[in-house]
């Protein structure tokens, strides 16, 4: 009897034992399968942040630093995005000395291994920059705004497509499939642009903007940039240069000037009002529409919805944006941080 009730509570034990093995090594398992190796990606602006998640889709850890609606060129980095920036993988920029605190924070903080992808530079040579009133040339510092054309939006996301298959080439179809797919929709929209401004009147299509984000746009679809509001130092131009304005916008017929979300201007409002034309002050720079996780909040929402406000203050039709998809191109809900 005594020896059964040993058997027993060995075979009892050792059922526990294996009971208890068993469960550990699901909780290890468990543990492996949820674990996040996925590349970090952190991204500055959000135009940028939407083109990489485009392309990344849910393969990536992204986030963005820079909030919507918040000056780029002025904005500092904070110590707390030293710790975000320290962990990541891969940090993309605009660059053309767009984000110049944040730049300096990456270098002096990164992980040794990480990437620092400076898109601008690599999207058009020195020969190709645009100078203007924002952007003088003599202080040598370009205008970055490239990503209001969709083509060089396009490109920027071909630089991200290679730097991501370079570093994760386990998901180089995934990112390929998503690359394809951002192509063709910027394709539409690009063909959607070309027919709004072919109706808006040969004299109507220059842009005169508070601050200067529409250089490679209006290269791009014959427009013209006649001026900019916003001097290069972020100040408030003076007496004689809002008359100049004046008389400029009056000489030119202009049917409107344009502010931005991020530039409200009561200056640009008064120009307007005394050259007697409209004011239209709701043009996006960086600030995507909607909210994060909205069907339009995506970069080529962004620039939809420019080009709805934009075209018939010129006196055009912007019907031929409506069918263009702007929606994300991967499948699945949005996980990238777009800060508020």
């Amino acid at each position: 009897m005594h020896i059964i009730s040993r058997v027993v509570r060995f075979s009892a034990l050792a059922m526990i034992a294996l009971i208890f093995t068993a469960c550990g090594g699901d909780e290890k398992s468990s543990q492996t399968s949820t674990k996040d190796d996925r590349l970090r990606v952190v991204t500055t602006v959000s135009p940028i942040t939407s083109i990489v998640e485009n392309v990344g889709g849910l393969r990536i850890r992204l986030e963005g630093v820079v909030p919507e609606g918040v000056n780029s060129h002025t904005f500092e980095a904070t110590p707390s995005m030293a710790k975000l920036i320290s962990q990541a993988d891969l940090i993309i920029l605009n660059g053309l000395f767009l984000e110049q605190p944040t730049l300096a924070l990456a270098e002096s903080n990164k992980k040794e291994e990480a990437v620092i992808l400076s898109l601008g530079e690599k999207t058009v040579s020195p020969e190709e920059w645009q100078f203007d009133f924002s952007f003088p040339e003599s202080a040598g510092h370009p205008n970055p705004h490239l990503w209001p054309d969709p083509n060089l939006g396009l490109r920027y996301a071909e630089l991200v497509h290679e730097q991501l298959v370079a570093m994760d080439p386990e998901n180089a179809d995934y990112f390929s499939d998503n690359l394809n797919r951002f192509r063709t929709n910027v394709d539409d929209m690009d063909q959607a642009i070309r027919a709004a401004v072919a109706t808006v009147p040969e004299s109507s299509r220059k842009l005169l903007t508070y601050h200067d984000s529409w250089a490679y746009f209006a290269r791009e679809y014959g427009m013209e940039v006649v001026g900019a509001v916003q001097p290069s130092n972020f100040s408030q131009p003076s007496v004689k240069e809002v008359a100049a304005l004046i008389d400029q916008v009056k000489e030119l017929d202009l049917p409107a000037v344009f502010g931005s979300e991020v530039f409200s201007s009561d200056v640009l409002e008064a120009i307007a009002n005394d050259a007697g034309t409209k004011f239209v002050d709701d043009l996006a720079d960086d600030d995507l529409p909607g909210k994060p996780g909205d069907l339009e909040h995506t970069y080529l929402g962004l620039i939809k919805q420019n080009m709805i406000i934009m075209i018939p203050a010129l006196g055009g039709d912007a019907s031929s944006m409506n069918g263009v998809d702007t929606a994300n191109v991967f499948d699945g809900v949005s996980e990238a941080v777009y800060p508020q």
